[in-house]
């Protein structure tokens, strides 16, 4: 299994990536990506102290451990800039915190994230037919999401996903061991969000390409 968008304490989860890693191996687990909430106030403590364990757990947990971050409540206007910030400082998957259902993120985050050229849209929530145009032109994967609360939009994500060519990705947003994947989890998701298992697995497919870009 894959899950590119996770928590650790170095944001608001409650694991250290230690334990978040050797539990995701547990769970069956090959790929995961750290990607604690930033802005422009922690941006650099985040990437650096997650770039520097994750060949270490990857060795020794025998996992794909992946740096990554997530731009959260940035302004729409400096995504962008935060999103060249996170790779310069060697970010390899880059989120940002979409227009969730339960969240007031600013309106136009969704766009902005698309063009600012991010990884994946995190639970964008009833994104517009313009938005998710935009985001298949720019290749930017859309977030079908396990976490309560954000998943309410998944259906919507997925339909217009399949109407307009845009690519899905499924993460859970960990923020505790209990939210980690698994295959009952799964199939919930897929159920609710009007999704197979041939879905899931173009789902998966494209993760896997994400990483290997």
């Amino acid at each position: 299994m894959i899950d590119l968008h996770t928590h650790t304490f170095f944001s608001d989860g409650v694991l250290i990536p230690s334990e978040l890693v050797s539990r995701a191996k547990t769970a069956g687990y090959d790929t995961i990506a750290i990607t604690d909430h930033c802005d422009f106030s922690n941006i650099e403590f985040i990437i650096k102290n997650i770039k520097q364990i994750t060949k270490d757990l990857s060795k020794y947990y025998k996992i794909n451990v992946i740096t990554g971050c997530e731009i959260t409540y940035v302004p729409p206007e400096l995504i962008k800039k935060a999103v060249r910030q996170a790779r310069k400082l060697g970010a390899k998957i880059i989120v940002v915190h979409g227009e969730s259902p339960v969240e007031p993120v600013p309106k136009g985050t969704n766009r902005a994230a698309i063009l600012s050229g991010c990884d994946i849209l995190a639970h964008p929530g009833f994104i517009t037919e313009a938005d998710v145009k935009l985001a298949a032109k720019k290749k930017v994967l859309l977030e079908i999401t396990t976490r309560n609360g954000h998943k309410n939009g998944n259906s919507h994500v997925a339909k217009l996903a399949k109407k307009y060519g845009a690519k899905l990705i499924m993460n859970t947003d960990t923020h505790a061991p209990e939210n980690l994947l698994n295959k009952n989890l799964i199939k919930k998701i897929l159920k609710e969000s009007n999704l197979n298992h041939n879905d899931f697995i173009k789902i998966q497919n494209n993760a896997y390409r994400l990483i290997r870009r």
